[in-house]
């Protein structure tokens, strides 16, 4: 038997007291040093050699991971650690950093109950440090505080002892301030990050050392010696007396909560159904003898097993040969293995009771965000996440022999990474894939390359944009092709406040007739009641509402306007991007009285034709995807990146200085940030750091609508010309 199967044979035994169990991830801004923070708590655990801890960064085991020196994928990791005479079972979860892999980030957070906040002592909080708060806060999980890097302090910044202990100050009360700002109600003082009761811990995780008031107070060394030590570059012998993984795993069983006390809050925030169900409280009461409830964070392929979903259980307890549901796919399928992921590698266990994260063999549809379970329950409320793909690009087989293998590449890429979309373009039969920016597509590009030997061309990065109107179209009537149907209907702009809630909330789908939920939904998100009963369907967060009284024979219709809607919303009239923000009321329809005149080929066409006539008339507009872009640079170049931002239609918010550095804050298109690493690095020396962050969509400038609108619709073989809003009355 090998380290990692008696590792996980021990976690096996410490399941069951789930008291004794954490399941925590490790998050932070890019470069902050959380990868290196697991290899010292893995190498604690004997699954590594100390001496490399920092270096072998062990859960970026892709080869992409460590040529580009970034996590790419959110890795699984059960240790067993003892502390203070007794064993927990750890279940960690190292995450990515850059804001391309933030997806990652989000469904690691439905598993885990805690983590640990990396912050570099010399940055400080930054954008993505922002981010990854405020997704754990939205799943209620409880953070703790680890200030990394404190040596750069005196190496880089020669500061004495009063002005390091002024930066701790800052940096803990920037995270309380943050915290503050998105904690669940009730936790606002409790989740408080504080060094006096240790939930704050200061060291350097690449030389093996950490502190905190609870440590110094076992250990007997004190924050002046700790400061002495690293001015005479004695950083081993703190590492000696003070382990970095004592710390912190004193730390986390101390501060972070076991499933047992984290389910009873954390159930209601992402599971609505029936609290007092028998589900509901064998999940607020992580009770093992349950049924099996689990959330699928994790799929990936594996070229022998199959698929291997990952996910945490929160009810009942996962065993070979169990027979599962697949809910929302009405799907069963029987559990061939389960097990636990030591970081690259699954390692089979015998079952994983409520409380932990596993692995199950077997489960060939589950996807990211499946819920599994023994019995029929609804489903887990979906990531909390408005994230979505920004940039497109167009990838082909260099050899039609290797189509078929492509086209299963793609599909398992996609299964491994939810916020990697493909399809294809009927026109021209490419492959588009999107995602969250170029790091993104080229990281997927290489995997479909190198990893799974399919040689492909690219085309340059197409940007994905949406449409929307700006103001209420006039009542118009449309024609079926026959000429014996006609329907009227009228779009209006949804108020951003509603829209917002109606995304927040993810609700989407077709509408039951006088479904009491859907009604509630709607009508929490600000829509008046009497008209959220009207609600036939929401797609793409636009809504098709039924403003008609009395017209005979409009039930029969009904599915066929909503596909033509839900059509119309997938491809809008300008350049067939997606629509959003878009009200559409039927509000009269004269219909032949013989069923055989109003079929699909009838109806689907008039909705569609209605809805661009509509849109066109209600100054329908592009809107462009923007991000969040936070620049530090030396002040000798200040005046270089300024006018490269210029240049990129970039609006500062926001110029600060720290030191001799300035930090830049601003909203860029994305469009204009395609080839911008390279731009920046060049115009800088390379001592430029840079991350962007999405922060959704807005209206194109009026002077590029036009240009834009006949680019998209040229590359995809339309008419230049949008038509006007009479053609589709015709």
């Amino acid at each position: 038997m090998g380290r990692k199967e008696d590792m996980a044979a021990a976690a096996q035994k410490l399941m069951g007291t789930q008291k004794d169990v954490r399941n925590i991830g490790i998050v932070a801004h890019i470069d902050h040093g959380k990868t290196t923070l697991s290899d010292n708590l893995i190498a604690a655990a004997g699954l590594i050699n100390k001496e490399l801890a920092g270096k072998q960064q062990f859960m970026d085991f892709e080869d992409q991971e460590q040529d580009r020196g970034i996590t790419i994928n959110a890795a699984n990791i059960s240790l067993v650690p003892t502390i203070q005479g007794k064993q927990y079972l750890i279940n960690l979860i190292d995450t990515p950093g850059h804001v391309d892999f933030g997806g990652e980030v989000i469904r690691a957070m439905r598993a885990v109950d805690g983590v640990v906040l990396v912050v570099d002592a010399v940055e400080g909080v930054m954008p993505q440090t922002e981010t990854v708060i405020r997704q754990a806060l939205r799943e209620n999980v409880k953070p703790v505080l680890f200030i990394n890097k404190v040596d750069r302090l005196i190496n880089e910044l020669q500061v004495d002892e009063a002005e390091m202990q002024k930066r701790f100050v800052k940096t803990i009360t920037q995270v309380n301030n943050l915290i503050r700002k998105n904690v669940p109600v009730g936790k606002e003082d409790m989740w408080q990050v504080n060094p006096a009761i240790g939930s704050v811990a200061f060291g350097s995780a690449y030389n093996h050392w950490a502190v905190s008031t609870k440590s110094m107070a076992r250990t007997g060394i004190n924050f002046k010696q700790v400061y002495e030590w690293m001015k005479a570059d004695k950083q081993k012998e703190i590492a000696d007396k003070s382990p970095l993984e004592d710390t912190m795993f004193e730390m986390v069983v101390t501060h972070l909560p076991s499933p047992l006390e984290a389910q009873k809050y954390r159930t209601p925030i992402i599971w609505a159904g029936d609290k007092e169900s028998e589900i509901s409280l064998s999940m607020l009461s992580c009770n093992p003898k349950g049924p099996v409830a689990m959330m699928v964070t994790d799929v990936s392929v594996d070229p022998h097993a199959g698929d291997i979903a990952t996910g945490r259980v929160y009810s009942g307890t996962l065993k070979k040969g169990v027979k599962v549901k697949l809910i929302g796919l009405q799907k069963e399928a029987v559990i061939n293995r389960v097990g636990v992921y030591m970081g690259p590698e699954f390692v089979e266990i015998e079952q994983i009771p409520a409380g932990s994260i596993g692995a199950i063999v077997g489960l060939r549809e589950a996807y990211a965000g499946q819920t599994v379970s023994e019995i029929d329950m609804q489903e887990f409320e979906s990531f909390k996440t408005n994230v979505e793909p920004v940039i497109t690009v167009s990838i082909e087989a260099k050899q039609t022999k290797d189509l078929p293998k492509l086209i299963e590449v793609i599909r398992q890429l996609t299964k491994e990474d939810p916020n990697l979309r493909a399809s294809i373009n009927q026109t021209t039969g490419e492959h588009l894939l999107s995602g969250m920016g170029e790091l993104h597509l080229e990281i997927n590009q290489y995997r479909i390359e190198k990893t799974h030997g399919v040689p492909i061309t690219v085309s340059p990065p197409i940007v994905v944009y949406h449409e929307t109107i700006q103001t209420v179209s006039p009542e118009l009537e449309g024609k079926s092709p026959n000429k014996h149907n006609k329907i009227d209907m009228i779009v209006e702009p949804i108020p951003p406040e509603i829209w917002q809630k109606l995304m927040d909330n993810k609700v989407k789908g077709k509408v039951k007739l006088k479904d009491k939920d859907w009604i509630d939904k709607f009508v929490n998100a600000g829509i008046d009641n009497d008209e959220a009963k009207k609600v036939w369907c929401i797609e793409n967060y636009n809504l098709l509402v039924d403003g008609t009284k009395g017209i005979q024979a409009l039930h029969e219709i009904r599915e066929l306007v909503i596909q033509g809607f839900q059509e119309t919303m997938n491809e809008g009239p300008l350049a067939k991007e997606e629509v959003h923000g878009v009200k559409v009321t039927l509000t009269d329809a004269k219909l032949h009285e013989d069923a055989i005149h109003r079929g699909p080929s009838q109806i689907i066409p008039v909705v569609s034709r209605t809805i661009y006539a509509c849109m066109l008339a209600a100054k329908a507009v592009l809107q462009e995807p923007k991000q969040l872009l936070s620049i530090i640079t030396p002040e000798d170049y200040l005046g270089a990146v300024s006018k490269e931002l210029q240049q990129r239609r970039c609006q500062i918010t926001e110029i600060k200085n720290e030191g001799d550095q300035t930090i830049i804050v601003g909203l860029a298109p994305v469009k204009e940030l395609i080839g911008f690493s390279q731009a920046i690095r060049s115009a800088t020396q390379g001592r430029v750091i840079w991350t962007a962050e999405y922060h959704g969509y807005e209206i194109l400038p009026p002077e590029l609508q036009k240009k834009t609108i006949e680019e998209i619709r040229k590359r995809k073989g339309m008419d230049p010309e949008v038509k006007h809003y009479s053609f589709f009355l015709e």
